[in-house]
């Protein structure tokens, strides 16, 4: 299904396309003008038309001419029966403007009212499977800042991809194996033995996890099963020890998303990937390509050949598999074994040098690399009266997703994660997310879809069934409506960028045209007919913003 926005730019495009062509026959030129090369703008000042084509600039060179000289030719060209426009113009130094006729706002309000909570939908994404995994956090610890953007931005990113027509799993991958947690074993270790032998007699490495959680977990175990872990030997007891505490950090983290409102498809376990055989099998088939070398005891992957600054070691001296051996089984797994089409990981921008030798590496195996893409994403500083902050009020340590979820609501977190494009940092106002101000953004948006609400418990009237237009004709009205029939197109914009704060833009742009809109017009007029009009606009409103919000899973209260 296409969006009425769409198609009124597909035909644009498909007009001066086909008036370019017959210019170019015109006077003999040969040059392959591509559709692809001709796009259509909406002005930033409507005076300058719904949509503007610029191709005449661009094709200067191709028609050798100047740029006015084309315009005009092509519109000379070009069939004016256009669907949904009502007038053409030329402007210096060559655009080609177009103006809409009073039936495309008029559909665009039945639309919006008639498709409810699918609008804004398309089949843009065809079905094909996607694998979104973000967040995956270490189970050895508490989430923290990072971990809260990318579980908003994730949730969000996925919940556009699958309303822009993509099939989405959500991934969480659990690190449950390797080195990190042989470092989380020993921790817990150490920790167990000092409650009984004292700290003075057994220290924590300096590279171990010293954090309160880990005492509190081995606490937890003694509180349970007391000192049956002292005469055994050091292997089974850290055995013990991580099998009883894993599984409380793996639960705490999908209460804690559950909490965010996020619910994961797939918790894949790294481990999975040592059982399968996944792993093994993975190295056994770069060594049979001829992609490894052993050197000092270890096996390295050839990684200079392929790409790389420097060779890669895969399997350690002691004969355990590095994490990034574990991590070219993974996304050989989901992209040739699960088979997605397309595998988008979100992952902090320190990762950045991972990401091309991950894809170089994948190409080396012969898998296709182009599958998998990979949204990094910048660190987030809080503020609190202007100043950074890094410590919980409640605990007086490091302040964990956790802690956030408990200070600021989750619809404010979720929005403000999702204000900024995933490469730039942020800072997160811990003081204005609780506001219940305009100046806080959320609340601005929803306030906008409460007072529409308010509008329809003080009137008996409906909302008209068939627009007339010329109770729908001013000028923030139409500006209103155009922003409106935009939202398809928002969404898949949003996809494309693999960049929710398309939405958050979006929402709050239609939030204040209706504030705007609310402040110049009375919508309950003595008029009966403009009144059901006008009423049908703010229906259309509301729906609007309440889809872009529940994007973002952000509720839209009724009253506020």
């Amino acid at each position: 299904m296409q969006d009425i926005q769409s198609l009124c730019i597909a035909n644009i495009k498909k007009s001066v396309y086909d008036a370019a062509l017959k210019f170019a026959q015109e006077i003999s030129i040969q040059n392959d003008i591509a559709m692809d090369n001709i796009s259509v703008e909406i002005p930033a000042d409507d005076k300058n038309g719904n949509f503007a084509c610029s191709f005449p600039l661009s094709a200067a060179k191709i028609f050798r001419r100047a740029p006015f000289e084309i315009a005009e030719k092509i519109v000379s060209y070009m069939n004016k029966d256009i669907q949904f426009i009502e007038n053409i113009e030329i402007a210096k130094p060559g655009f080609i403007n177009f103006f809409l006729k009073e039936n495309y706002f008029s559909e665009v309000i039945s639309k919006i009212n008639t498709q409810k909570d699918e609008y804004g939908k398309t089949d843009y994404g065809k079905n094909k499977k996607v694998n979104l995994e973000f967040v995956s956090a270490n189970p050895t610890g508490p989430m923290h800042m990072g971990n809260a953007r990318g579980g908003a931005l994730g949730d969000s990113l996925a919940s556009i991809m699958q309303a822009a027509g993509y099939i989405v799993d959500r991934e969480f991958y659990i690190n449950d194996a390797g080195n990190q947690i042989d470092k989380f074993a020993l921790s817990l270790e150490i920790r167990y033995l000092q409650h009984f032998e004292g700290e003075e007699n057994h220290l924590l490495p300096e590279d171990s996890y010293h954090g309160e959680d880990i005492k509190l977990l081995a606490e937890r175990y003694i509180e349970k099963y007391g000192d049956v872990l002292l005469n055994k030997d050091s292997e089974d007891r850290k055995k013990a020890l991580v099998l009883f505490a894993l599984p409380i950090n793996i639960e705490n983290i999908q209460k804690t998303m559950a909490k965010y409102r996020i619910d994961y498809d797939t918790w894949f376990h790294e481990s999975d990937l040592y059982k399968s055989g996944e792993i093994e099998q993975t190295i056994e088939l770069m060594k049979q390509k001829g992609l490894t070398y052993e050197k000092d005891g270890a096996l390295w992957y050839k990684a200079t050949e392929h790409g790389g600054e420097k060779d890669e070691v895969l399997v350690r001296a002691n004969g355990t598999p590095t994490y990034f051996a574990g991590d070219i089984a993974y996304h050989r797994n989901k992209i040739s074994k699960r088979k997605y089409d397309l595998c988008i990981d979100v992952w902090g921008a320190d990762h950045h040098g991972h990401v091309s030798r991950l894809k170089n590496v994948l190409s080396a195996l012969g898998i296709d690399s182009s599958k998998l893409e990979v949204v990094l994403m910048q660190l987030v500083r809080l503020v609190r009266d202007g100043e950074a902050v890094r410590m919980s009020k409640r605990t007086g340590k490091a302040l964990t997703l956790s802690d956030l979820l408990e200070e600021i609501p989750i619809d404010a977190s979720r929005f403000y994660f999702n204000m900024r494009e995933a490469n730039n940092s942020m800072d997160f106002d811990l003081d204005l997310a609780v506001k219940k101000t305009n100046d806080n953004p959320v609340y601005y948006c929803q306030y906008a879809y409460a007072r529409i609400c308010s509008i329809f418990r003080n009137t008996d009237l409906e909302p008209a069934s068939k627009i007339n237009f010329e109770k729908l004709n001013t000028t923030e009205e139409k500006r209103l409506i155009f922003t409106l029939s935009s939202f398809p197109k928002t969404i898949i914009n949003a996809t494309e960028k693999r960049d929710p704060s398309e939405i958050t833009k979006y929402v709050l742009t239609v939030a204040n045209e209706f504030h705007s809109y609310y402040s110049k017009a009375k919508i309950i007029t003595q008029d009966k007919e403009t009144t059901e009009n006008r009423l049908a606009l703010c229906k259309a409103c509301a729906q609007t913003m309440k889809n872009a919000l529940s994007l973002m899973k952000i509720d839209a209260p009724e009253k506020m």
